[in-house]
């Protein structure tokens, strides 16, 4: 087909017989000989990097394993679709082979678009998906705890991305005093299936001491992402004896490694705040907390010399001998007071002591024996009441009102 071709050079410059071309001229002429060549053409494939713009017009690549095209789709051709293109889709296409001068980019305009079920991709990854699940690596109950207190960071991901730019740039706005171990890997391609599930053996093999670890990268396409929905990757962040973050792409993508992990981060960035979110709000306490302490050792230290102040300016300090004056007179006049209160309680109780003694001394046999009475008692100390209790000739002791005496009975009378 090529000798179809009819180039313009009138067009071109020439130097020493040379024939030298503007970039936008040859990319102009290549743009006329795809549209000739190809003015319509079917292709199939599966869609990746797939983009919708506000205008309508659908940007995406068309791929099968070995290679991928550039693909567009404008808004009046596909307003009539019947189903919402998306990455992983076997797709039916039908449109003309063009260029984009611009960028030298050569891509198909899609006329017609016919879908043909999941592609390759998507069917890997939801049968990937199913036998990790069955097996129990996505069950919650085997998910570690990211600690609360978070001292070191390991961070796995590409030294050239975006990612670890906006991992360090977040602990770096958040004032985060942590430490951070980066272990540089590739994170695109059949070399990073096999870095990423080293980079996490070696840092729980010689890292022991690792709080958290962040493993992932920036965003892209389903292939560009493609390393994360490795069964290596997904079996290494599972067996991971240090909790592991995922942050893979945006927050609309979605990866076997965010299935595995301990936590899954929408973006790179939102993996560094929930890593130092606790530390930060534990900062956040211990600054309340210090303020709240230091408010209160002022008050405290505010008080006391007030009332060191007021001490100071008492009379106990400046006229002291006051006090010791009026506490003198004070007892001085209790001790009066008490000595009257003795007095008056001695005398009554004396009376009272004479009272009763008075009164016992009425009812007292003494008090009889001295009106002129005696008592009798025989010779075993028996009281003598009746006549008929002694004989004569017996021995008995007269008490008197004053001494006593020993008598003997000369003889007995019995009253009628």
């Amino acid at each position: 087909m090529a000798d179809k071709f009819e180039f313009n050079f009138s067009d071109h410059e020439e130097n020493d017989g040379k024939l030298i071309y503007t970039v936008s001229q040859i990319n102009d002429e290549i743009k006329n000989m795809l549209e000739d060549v190809y003015p319509g053409i079917w292709i199939t494939g599966e869609i990746s990097n797939f983009r919708l713009y506000s205008s309508g017009h659908m940007y995406f690549n068309i791929k099968d394993e070995n290679s991928q095209i550039n693909a567009v789709m404008f808004q009046h051709a596909n307003s009539s679709l019947n189903f919402r293109p998306e990455d992983g889709m076997q797709v039916l296409v039908y449109g003309r082979i063009s260029a984009y001068p611009k960028r030298g980019d050569y891509q198909i305009i899609v006329n017609t678009m016919q879908q043909q079920g999941k592609g390759a991709l998507s069917e890997e990854f939801e049968r990937l998906k199913k036998k990790l699940q069955k097996e129990g690596l996505f069950e919650e109950s085997a998910k570690k705890p990211v600690p609360e207190m978070i001292n070191k960071i390991g961070i796995i991901t590409s030294k050239d991305g975006a990612a670890l730019h906006d991992i360090l740039e977040v602990l770096n706005n958040l004032e985060a005093d942590v430490e951070v171990l980066i272990y540089p890997v590739r994170v695109q391609g059949s070399e990073a299936e096999i870095e990423i599930p080293q980079a996490i053996k070696y840092l729980n093999e010689n890292y022991g001491d690792l709080d958290v670890l962040l493993v992932g990268r920036g965003g892209g396409s389903i292939e560009d992402l493609w390393a994360f929905n490795t069964e290596p990757v997904a079996r290494a962040i599972f067996n991971s004896d240090i909790p592991v973050i995922s942050c893979v792409g945006h927050e609309i993508d979605f990866t076997i490694s965010d299935f595995a992990a301990d936590l899954r981060a929408p973006t790179p960035s939102a993996a560094a705040e929930m890593a130092v979110r606790g530390t930060n709000a534990l900062k956040v306490r211990f600054n309340g907390l210090k303020e709240m302490l230091f408010d209160n050792m002022d008050f405290i230290i505010e008080n006391a010399q007030a009332k060191l102040v007021s001490l100071s300016s008492s009379r106990a300090f400046t006229k002291p001998h006051l006090i010791y004056e009026d506490k003198i007179a004070y007892v001085d006049d209790l001790g009066k007071r008490a000595e009257r209160s003795f007095s008056n309680l001695l005398k009554f109780k004396t009376e009272k002591i004479d009272n009763i003694m008075h009164k016992l001394d009425l009812v007292s046999p003494l008090s009889v024996l001295k009106r002129g009475y005696s008592i009798c008692r025989d010779t075993d100390g028996q009281i003598v009441k009746d006549a008929d209790a002694v004989k004569t000739d017996d021995n008995i002791l007269l008490k008197l009102a004053q001494g006593s005496l020993k008598a003997k009975v000369s003889g007995v009378e019995k009253n009628d």
